[in-house]
């Protein structure tokens, strides 16, 4: 059975006046119907341009240079604009980081939410206000029915947030494309998120990418992991592989530096330096720099990412057995 979205050599590239930013430079992965994927990585390591690039919503600056992004037998990087619009927001949904730039401010909430299946000919209007007023309570808006009139300004960090999955969810896509969906919420209400998340994907089959910095929150919500390091796949494998055999140095480094509440020595052990200058990457493997394993190779060539398990893949010239003389 063909992947539901199958990702090929991209390349999205951004021409500023003093350089070019190479914000995602050759990833490749497949995404099978039913599965979540987690995109795990520090701050502009390209998680978020990858999956923007699918549904061709980067700036006007940037450029798909190269790579397909195949969805149910579909290139969508081949697709005119009219062809990507019954698309996006009906077989794909997307959860935006900061809702607040999102949301329409001159618009109320529930005209916001009824809009795509209006838009897309799913519903009827009293059928998209039921339906919408259903998906507010689910995602625990208080006093939803009043709050559905209410504009944007009226709701508050995480409600707006809570309200922009409600819309994600309304047209029932196939693929969820999660940026960072709780990042405005506690703790209580982010369970909850998630597991509306995860009760609709299994009543729906929808399939979902969720892109976090969290790697406690990836590990515990998705099937798969990639790790993304300034434009590129540093490894990718099962959920249960990666914890079990994780073997990457920045991979490993995420994991040491990620607080468990459960054990009694809480001191973190951050990845010491910074992400490379997006403009002037490093030569060869981009994390060598900072990496406490590195040795001449890691400086003048580019490993590739190759298979070294069962679906575990890495790029680096020494793990998982891959030591060159």
């Amino acid at each position: 059975m063909a992947p539901l979205l199958s990702v090929k050599n991209l390349h999205t590239y951004f021409y500023r006046p003093d350089g070019v930013v190479k914000a995602v430079d050759g990833i490749s992965y497949d995404l099978e119907v039913g599965e979540t994927l987690g995109i795990v990585g520090e701050s502009g390591s390209g998680k978020s341009v990858s999956v923007l690039s699918m549904l061709r919503l980067i700036r006007k600056n940037g450029r798909i240079e190269e790579g397909e992004a195949v969805f149910d037998g579909q290139d969508l990087l081949t697709l005119d604009k009219e062809e990507l619009r019954t698309i996006r927001g009906k077989e794909i949904s997307m959860i935006f980081q900061d809702p607040m730039t999102s949301l329409n401010p001159t618009f109320r909430i529930g005209r916001q939410m009824m809009e795509p299946p209006l838009w897309h000919n799913l519903l009827g209007s009293q059928e998209a206000r039921q339906k919408a007023l259903h998906l507010l309570e689910r995602v625990g808006i208080p006093e939803h029915k009043s709050r559905f009139f209410d504009y944007p300004f009226q709701f508050s960090g995480g409600m707006r947030q809570r309200a922009m999955i409600a819309m994600a969810l309304i047209c029932e896509p196939r693929l969820i494309i999660a940026d960072e969906p709780t990042t405005a919420l506690d703790v209580t209400v982010r369970s909850q998120i998630l597991n509306l998340l995860q009760e609709m994907k299994e009543a729906l089959g929808m399939s979902i990418i969720m892109i976090t910095h969290d790697f406690s929150m990836a590990s515990n919500f998705c099937d798969q992991i990639i790790v993304m390091y300034a434009g590129k796949i540093m490894e990718k494998a099962s959920t249960m592989e990666f914890l079990s055999n994780c073997l990457h140095p920045y991979s490993q480094g995420l994991i040491r530096s990620t607080l468990d509440l459960d054990t009694m020595d809480v001191k973190l052990n951050p990845i010491p330096g910074s992400p490379p200058n997006p403009i002037y990457p490093p030569s060869g493997c981009r994390f060598h720099p900072r990496c406490e394993r590195r040795q001449p190779i890691c400086a003048e060539e580019i490993p590739a990412l190759r298979e070294v398990g069962a679906d575990h893949w890495v790029s680096c010239h020494f793990a998982g057995g891959g030591v060159k003389k």
